[in-house]
């Protein structure tokens, strides 16, 4: 079973990561408490952010302005903090749990790497430079901000009482829909909210395959998840949450962009949502949940499946 290497790496990261090549040895611990070693998790939570300052962006009569480069870049160092402040949470809370699972019995904690003190008040830290750069923004957004710790904080006890902690994950994953939204136009409207209804199918998708890594260790340790509950039905459902995901973003873009009677820049953005559930149809074709690697592979791949809507959100703006 995978252990943590001599120098603390730990079994499922990136092979070659930047935090095991060039990050000072005494850092290390703490990024990989953040998973900085394997970024995967950033984007996911980086990219509902950027569909919703894109598409409010295309929505706006004036367009995109200069602020919205700052909501862009805040988006992602807040991302890839505060994904770190909510791993480390995870690990704290999961920490007898980790030392039981082959796949995380390497992680910082439960290898002896970080004391739980020491990972609490990394968690701190994390959180309040997040909170430092949410300041920056408006106050309809500083609220939502600070309402998006209470899913964040729920997420590691789900998988404990409930087979639907995917569910808690793209509760708290796909915030930034909404704060990324507000952050541009000042309030909330049904688009945002259709965006992260969306998000939240997605999240069941992705998170399913990877679930399915961990199937048999959870199932000793009493572990829930969508993975368990699915089994062998898991494409049957996984295509209903593909379905869910493009339907729901597809709405959002719909009722964000009618409106504005710029039908050019509503084709583009709905070829990006189709162009996404082509994304997410392969990766369903491919899928073999009795091989772990094989997930692994999948759900790393929503990175690129994500990008998709960005990038055509973001060229509507050029039309």
């Amino acid at each position: 079973m995978p252990e943590a290497s001599e120098d603390g790496q730990v079994a499922d990261a990136v092979r070659g990561n930047w935090v095991d090549r060039f990050a000072p040895s005494w850092s290390r611990p703490y990024l990989r408490l953040s998973r900085a070693d394997r970024p995967i998790g950033t984007w996911l939570l980086l990219l509902p952010c950027w569909w919703g300052v894109t598409l409010a962006a295309a929505a706006d009569p004036a367009g995109a302005n200069p602020f919205d480069l700052w909501i862009f870049i805040g988006c992602a160092i807040g991302a890839f903090l505060m994904r770190g402040a909510g791993c480390t949470w995870n690990d704290i809370t999961d920490r007898d749990f980790d030392g039981s699972v082959a796949r995380t019995r390497s992680r910082p904690i439960p290898s002896g790497q970080v004391s739980v003190k020491q990972a609490m008040a990394w968690v701190i830290i994390q959180s309040l430079i997040a909170f430092g750069i949410l300041l920056t923004f408006n106050l309809p957004t500083i609220i939502l901000g600070i309402i998006s710790l209470l899913p964040v904080c729920i997420y590691p006890f789900a998988k404990r009482i409930t087979w639907w902690p995917q569910v808690f994950l793209g509760l708290a994953f796909n915030w930034g829909a909404l704060l990324a939204w507000t952050a541009h136009t000042g309030s909330l409207s049904l688009a945002p909210v259709l965006l992260y209804l969306g998000g939240i199918c997605w999240t069941l998708f992705y998170d399913t395959i990877y679930a399915h890594q961990d199937r048999e260790d959870d199932a000793l340790i009493g572990i829930k998840s969508t993975a368990r509950l699915f089994g062998e039905s898991s494409k049957k459902w996984l295509r209903g949450f593909m379905v869910g995901a493009v339907g729901l973003i597809g709405a959002g873009v719909l009722v964000a962009l009618v409106p504005g009677g710029d039908i050019l820049a509503l084709v583009l953005a709905l070829g990006g949502v189709w162009a996404m559930g082509w994304h997410l149809s392969w990766q369903l074709l491919r899928l073999d949940i009795d091989d772990p690697a094989l997930c692994m592979r999948i759900f790393r791949s929503n990175r690129d499946a994500g990008l998709i809507p960005v990038l055509f959100f973001a060229a509507t703006l050029l039309v």
